[in-house]
């Protein structure tokens, strides 16, 4: 299987507007970037993955992206989500991938061993694996072989909605559970909650 991770990235200046009251412009930014920095890490150390591209309108997370040797597109406008991501699942058609996997830019308990599972349950030739956020809304992780098998139909209510859309291309979607990559950051309560769990737990990013 050659797997391609696709990675969506906000510009970083603009990240986490949500968390205006509890942190200044440049602490959002810095926490942005670190957590972008981290999927990318993990992302890279996984053996499935094959490669990692990187969409956005941000000139600093693109060369980010490249650091680790990541492939960027650079979107110009105000690009619709969806629409980006389509775009980019054609363009590693082209590169000798029979599957996606679509993170988002803030993961940051992410691991190694998320990804290399998530891969695993999607090992069938027809797969639609999904991770959701940890109030049940959103979804946190989208594998899908082949690439471009079902619509993407991120936003509030996402993973109900990509789990529709499995079923009606005639499969039912493989769920994947994980308490680490349920947490996103976008409101004060996430953050807590972060800070709870690297104070509380030996993390190791390798597992």
């Amino acid at each position: 299987m050659y797997v391609w991770a696709i990675i969506p990235v906000k510009p970083l200046n603009r990240a986490k507007s949500r968390l205006a009251d509890v942190l200044s412009p440049e602490q959002r930014q810095e926490l942005a970037e670190g957590m972008f920095r981290h999927v990318l890490d993990v992302v890279q150390h996984v053996p499935q993955v094959i490669g990692t591209l990187v969409v956005s309108r941000d000139s600093k997370a693109l060369s980010i992206a490249r650091d680790y040797n990541a492939k960027t597109v650079q979107e110009s406008g105000q690009p619709e989500l969806n629409t980006a991501l389509t775009r980019a699942t054609q363009v590693v058609m082209n590169w000798n991938c029979n599957a996606v996997l679509v993170l988002p830019a803030d993961l940051p308990l992410i691991s190694r061993n998320d990804v290399s599972d998530i891969i695993e349950l999607g090992s069938e030739l027809l797969s639609v694996v999904l991770a959701t956020d940890q109030d049940g809304d959103g979804t946190n992780a989208l594998f899908m072989r082949p690439p471009g098998f079902i619509e993407y139909a991120f936003g509030p209510g996402s993973f109900s909605r990509h789990t529709q859309l499995a079923r009606e291309a005639g499969i039912e979607p493989k769920i994947y559970h994980s308490a680490r990559l349920a947490l996103d950051i976008d409101l004060p309560s996430d953050l807590d909650t972060y800070q709870h769990s690297v104070r509380g737990l030996d993390l190791d990013y390798e597992r």
